[in-house]
């Protein structure tokens, strides 16, 4: 055993990062887009178009192309169910997916709201973000996807 007070394994503690990051053209468009309800992708030198959008390929790491405004809809490809807890903020149980944006081709992860009823939740499921009516230039400007038209 140890003879150390319970005093000395206390003591506060603050985990600081004291810089900021700067973020390229592409990613600051896609996150001012966000801020105006806009989705942003990227074209890669393949052709292919990427959202999130990216500085650099992840195949390759090529910098990206030209941006590409997309629909803010798309598919889920995966997803698994979850219990709604006390700090989420959707009030019913949901789902986190990965979505595919219309006209690209990778994933985005985000969580889908189909009013706590897992029957509803599919893959190929077609789904419309919702967007907070105060966006700042985050991910979050996204509430969550839902589906896109009766179901």
């Amino acid at each position: 055993m140890s003879d150390q007070s319970s005093e000395s394994l206390r003591a506060p503690y603050t985990i600081e990062f004291g810089f900021e990051r700067t973020v390229g053209p592409k990613i600051g468009t896609f996150l001012g887009g966000l801020r105006d309800a806009r989705l942003f992708g990227v074209r890669t030198i393949h052709g292919q178009v990427l959202c999130p959008a990216l500085e650099f390929d992840p195949a390759d790491a090529a910098p990206t192309g030209e941006l590409v405004e997309l629909e803010p809809k798309g598919v889920v490809l995966q997803w698994t169910w979850v219990r709604s807890r006390p700090a989420d903020e959707l009030r019913d149980d949901f789902a986190w997916a990965l979505i595919r944006i219309d006209g690209t081709t990778n994933a985005m992860f985000h969580a889908v709201d189909v009013g706590g009823n897992p029957l509803t939740m599919k893959t190929g499921l077609p789904v419309v973000a919702r967007w907070r009516p105060d966006r700042v230039g985050a991910i979050t400007d996204i509430v969550c996807f839902e589906p896109a038209g009766p179901q």
